[in-house]
């Protein structure tokens, strides 16, 4: 499958973060079965929330605590009820269903991906 080239400078502009999830729960509203989650990512882009599809791998309290990856620079998105402020990275397993992207190691809360 081909894919659209993009430049260094493009990859630049996409920030990667680590935080860490400190709530999730259930979010019924939502078309598709997923949680809510809230994510700190440190002192300098703070707390965020956001909505996540991976019911099928994750239950609630295995997540709080769990480092993610987000793209935490792109413009907040209505999904039902609330407003999904980054966008938590995942990939999809044989089945298509989400297994979320983390560090495999402990690092700073706000550590940008390059």
């Amino acid at each position: 499958m081909p894919y659209d080239e993009v430049t260094i400078d493009d990859f630049e502009k996409v920030k990667i973060a680590v935080g860490r999830v400190v709530t999730a729960d259930e979010f019924p509203e939502a078309r598709k079965p997923a949680y809510k989650l809230t994510i700190d990512f440190g002192h300098e882009i703070g707390v965020k929330k956001t909505s996540v599809q991976v019911t099928e791998h994750y239950e609630l309290d295995e997540l709080v605590g769990r480092l993610v990856l987000a793209v935490v620079n792109f413009p907040p998105r209505q999904i039902g009820p609330m407003k999904s402020e980054v966008l938590t990275l995942g990939v999809p397993d044989e089945l298509g269903k989400v297994v979320l992207i983390a560090p495999d190691q402990e690092v700073p809360l706000g550590g940008l991906l390059f």
